[in-house]
């Protein structure tokens, strides 16, 4: 009995005390007491122990040092007692002003600015190879794509060595992917021999090729150059040719492949722009004469000079009374370039309007080369047009370009290019 109430004891003795240690206790669910309102003192005390605003001043002290000597350490600072002289062997390129020294701090113009990374399609064909030597002068980073068709290795081996040139072989007709800035689409037979060899392939690199760069233009932002041709014009019932005239076109002949194919690539090149935003430029390039042409492509020009560099006869087709316009290619190249940097789409026309009927051509050829020539007339071939004459206005105004050299002038040129080439027993015919 003694133990039972003992016991009882006990256990209420235990009940009251867990009570009491509940009350004391705060329960799960009180809100989070306040901060104490001495807690700013007790920061500053923080900082105080065991000397820690000393190491902060200490580092305050050193980072202020390394910034007050920051400009002598800097590589770009004014060097004492030297200067710095500019080699005449080496151009410099984007700049408008050449300091020969750096006592002054000042930087050259166009030493920041950003290099171009540009693709050039048919980059080592006759037309390609001078537009790759001009952007490689003013100081970009150039990738030519070329299937080697047309094109040549000779025409672009002089860059072979050079860390900003790249040679990629390649069919556009195919796929690529690459990252540029800019996109100049050249890729495309354009003498009637060559177009002519294969018509399927000519509509197919003209169609597929197009749609491929213009693809590649989409996805990574870059602006494209398309280089149609005067031929889009056709047979032309307009003299000259303004970029308003749509042409008279025989779609189903032997030179609608070229024709056709390239006014298709317009198309695709303008609903590119209006669909999907792409920034595109659109050239019609016209009769072009210059070193690096092939040599027998049938074209008026590489004709002439070819065949009186080897004393044949120059075959004039029909009775040579019909026109041309001929520009020496480094106008051309100026006129693309002043097109891709531009601010308008086109099309533009890019020829010399400069007229001669195909017996001129063969007296001036004869004064150059040969004034003994002799000339053969031959049937005209089918669908070669009457007439062919750029009304450049448009081109005048918006890219204040137009041709510099007359064909008098840009004739020996192109005949000291052959006749070195026809010379060299290494040299095979169209190659």
């Amino acid at each position: 009995m003694k133990l039972h109430t003992q016991s009882s004891m006990n256990h209420r003795r235990d009940e009251e005390m867990s009570m009491s240690i509940s009350k004391n206790t705060t329960p799960p669910s009180s809100p989070k007491p306040l901060k104490h309102p001495r807690s700013l003192p007790r920061s500053i005390n923080y900082l105080l122990k065991e000397q820690r605003l000393l190491f902060i001043l200490v580092g305050i002290l050193i980072g202020s040092t390394f910034f007050i000597l920051q400009p002598n350490l800097n590589p770009s600072s004014p060097i004492p007692n030297s200067s710095f002289h500019v080699s005449e062997s080496v151009p410099l390129t984007h700049t408008s002003t050449v300091t020969t020294s750096f006592k002054t701090g000042r930087v050259p113009v166009g030493i920041g600015k950003k290099r171009m990374r540009i693709v050039v399609t048919g980059g080592a064909g006759f037309v390609g190879s001078h537009l790759v030597d001009k952007l490689i002068k003013r100081g970009d980073d150039v990738i030519v794509i070329d299937n080697f068709f047309t094109g040549r290795k000779e025409n672009v081996m002089h860059h072979f060595g050079n860390h900003r040139f790249e040679l990629i072989r390649h069919d556009v007709v195919e796929p690529i992917l690459l990252e540029v800035d800019q996109i100049y689409h050249l890729a495309c037979p354009a003498s009637p021999v060559h177009y002519k060899y294969n018509p399927v392939k000519t509509i197919k690199t003209n169609v597929m090729g197009t749609l491929n760069m213009l693809g590649l233009a989409k996805r990574i932002g870059a602006r494209f150059l398309l280089t149609s041709t005067s031929e889009v014009y056709g047979d032309p019932l307009e003299h000259p040719q303004k970029e308003t005239y749509w042409g008279h076109v025989n779609p189903i002949g032997v030179r609608s492949c070229y024709d056709e194919g390239k006014r298709t690539a317009e198309t695709l090149t303008m609903d590119y722009h209006r669909g999907a935003g792409v920034e595109v430029r659109i050239a019609r390039i016209f009769n072009t004469y210059g070193p690096r042409m092939c040599l027998d492509d049938g074209r008026v020009v590489s004709n002439f000079v070819s065949q009186a560099i080897r004393r044949q006869p120059m075959t004039v087709y029909g009775d040579g009374k019909q026109t041309r316009s001929f520009q020496y290619v480094s106008d051309l190249v100026d006129g693309l370039m002043a097109l891709m940097e531009g601010e308008h789409i086109g099309p533009f026309n890019l020829g010399n309007p400069g007229e001669f009927t195909m017996l001129e051509l063969a007296e001036v050829v004869k004064e150059v080369i040969d004034p003994s020539a002799t000339i053969e007339f031959r049937a005209n071939t089918a669908d070669d047009p009457h007439k062919r004459k750029p009304d450049i206005s448009k081109a005048k105004e918006l890219l204040n370009w137009e041709p510099k050299v007359p064909l008098r002038e840009g004739l020996p040129l192109m005949v000291n290019d052959f006749r070195n080439r026809i010379l060299n027993e290494d040299e095979g015919k169209g190659n």
